[in-house]
């Protein structure tokens, strides 16, 4: 078996970090949802063409209910990462209105809290990269590349359980302590990887840290979707990806000493306890998702939350929709529901983008870009990692400008040719007779468009429309399928990659994945649907089989 590489899992999910449980697709619920279904004024149409697109007169005015009392908890996070902000959150809202458009602000904090586990995820996959050749010197396995691969890619089985499990805990107790107590493996594993003194203690150690990372992949977009603001909800879903760009170039950065200290390696892994600690305190002054809130009952700390960050002018509007949809339905959901529709549709179209995704070759491209550069006399290997990572956060940064303007469809669409376009001029600088500088530059090229490609859209938008697309009740655990689907590729991406361009040349193995990029667009062109500018509760009804208009 060939062992995956360090490099090959320098993929970024968004996450990858990246949101609960949401009720609503039920009998019961049904049939309260038809007055608010009409009361939409937006529709958004999702399943062309048995979905169309339906316009409605404002929703009927709800008396105002008496000033909640919030609890303890929810003012803790309130005061926490709020206090200096003042005012009462004007234009923070789906409109985002307001003389000047900063309602992102009031979220930020939040949000940015939570992303500190990307950037956990990010440091876990840059951590190996430099390193591996003296831990394996140490703890007595050199030599060994099966071994070798192990130790990396035990981090992918963590990984693949961690998110399988993870939508019963953001069920049971939402995304604030599910952040708080998944630290727990992460701040352990990092610790055990430390200390490891036999390649036994190392294994345990980053399977414990590779169970955080799978919980963490899926909770925190579904956290971002549901507590930013609709209007910036995309822009502030890329902090998934920017989180796990800068961690990876935090490890690369740190591991640069390890080319002359061979016990460098420790200091870089209990180094990555840090952040573990940083969120399990940053996360007890968040607040809750308002949607999983309004699940569970807590409507008055729902509407708490959904004033102090989106603003009070927002208020009445956003806790009609929640209500719309968690009516009369307090039951958790089960695997099963996802063969039922609508879920079925969205936890098809999540896997599948999630196996398109890894299968068009990014752990690939990523693993042979260090030889891409050796070619042109860049010989360190952290340092090639960290052009790489430059071009990703550069990627990423684009991709956080242009998400809430382009649109998530757009994005996917023109990042998938943008891939298939580096990877067949790579194939041309290697299948076609050229003067050597040229082919050089040419592959240089190839490679950093293709990566930056990737985190202008594939990247980033793939874990944003999950969420947005699933329902209430359904969300964690399509997250945590399309997750498992994203591991599962992953490892059998870096297991082969090696095997096939032995068997087959990196031409033909580069072209594959210029082709799956093609059909990667196509897909996204016909199934793929815009959902800026729409809240989750609008989407969620509009795809709902009992909406009335909505089939043709």
């Amino acid at each position: 078996m060939m062992p995956p590489t360090p490099l090959a899992a320098m993929l970024v999910l968004p996450s990858a970090p990246l949101l609960r449980p949401r009720l609503g697709l039920g009998p019961s619920s049904s049939r309260a949802r038809g007055p608010a279904l009409r009361a939409l004024p937006r529709r958004l149409e999702l399943w062309h063409p048995r979905l169309a697109a339906v316009e409605s007169g404002p929703p009927p005015s709800q008396p105002s209910a008496p000033p909640p009392q919030p609890s303890s908890e929810l003012l803790g996070g309130i005061s926490g990462l709020d206090a200096g902000l003042g005012g009462d959150g004007g234009g923070g809202g789906g409109d985002g209105g307001g003389d000047a458009d900063l309602g992102w602000v009031r979220a930020f904090p939040h949000v940015l809290t939570a992303s500190m586990a990307n950037f956990l995820f990010g440091y876990h996959i840059g951590v190996m990269n430099g390193p591996i050749e003296d831990i394996a010197r140490e703890l007595g396995f050199q030599g060994n590349p099966f071994l070798q691969g192990l130790v990396v890619s035990i981090f992918i089985v963590g990984a693949f359980f961690g998110s399988l499990g993870s939508s019963a805990l953001v069920d049971y107790l939402g995304c604030k302590r599910t952040l708080q107590i998944d630290s727990i493996p992460l701040i352990l594993g990092a610790f055990i990887s430390a200390q490891a003194h036999s390649m036994d203690e190392m294994l345990l150690g980053r399977f414990l840290v590779g169970i955080g990372i799978g919980v963490n992949t899926v909770l925190v977009p579904i956290y971002i979707s549901e507590v930013a603001p609709t209007k910036y909800r995309g822009t502030l879903g890329t902090l998934c990806q920017i989180g796990t760009c800068l961690g990876i170039i935090a490890a690369l950065s740190l591991g640069i000493p390890s080319e002359s200290d061979p016990h460098w390696w420790r200091t870089m892994l209990y180094a990555a306890c840090v952040p573990g600690f940083f969120i399990v305190v940053g996360m007890q002054f968040a607040v809750e998702s308002p949607r999983w809130l309004a699940k569970v009952g807590r409507l008055d700390d729902a509407r708490k939350v959904v004033e102090n960050i989106w603003g009070v002018s927002e208020a009445e509007k956003a806790m009609e929709e929640m209500k719309s949809v968690v009516a009369n339905d307090d039951s958790q959901a089960s695997w099963s529901e996802l063969l039922a529709e609508p879920h079925n549709r969205v936890a098809l179209i999540g896997g599948s983008l999630f196996f398109l995704q890894q299968f068009a070759g990014i752990n690939g491209v990523l693993y042979f870009s260090s030889l891409t550069f050796r070619d042109v006399g860049i010989t360190s290997g952290v340092l090639a990692s960290l052009y790489v990572g430059i071009t990703n956060f550069g990627g990423a940064l684009v991709a956080s400008n242009l998400m809430d303007k382009q649109g998530r469809k757009n994005l996917l669409i023109g990042s998938y040719l943008g891939m298939a376009f580096a990877m067949f001029l790579i194939v041309f600088s290697i299948s076609f007779p050229l003067d050597e500088g040229v082919g050089h530059t040419l592959s240089i090229t190839g490679t950093l468009l293709y990566i930056f490609t990737f985190a202008v859209g594939a990247g980033p938008v793939t874990g944003i429309i999950i969420p947005e697309l699933s329902s209430a009740r359904t969300r964690s655990k399509v997250m945590g399928f399309s997750f498992t689907v994203h591991w599962v590729c992953n490892f059998l991406v870096g297991l082969y990659f090696l095997e096939l361009v032995k068997s087959f040349g990196v031409g033909a193995v580069y072209a594959g994945f210029g082709g799956v990029s093609l059909l990667s667009a196509l897909f996204a062109y016909n199934f793929i649907v815009e959902t800026k500018g729409r809240s989750l509760e609008e989407i969620e009804m509009s795809m709902s089989p009992a909406a009335p208009g909505e089939r043709k």
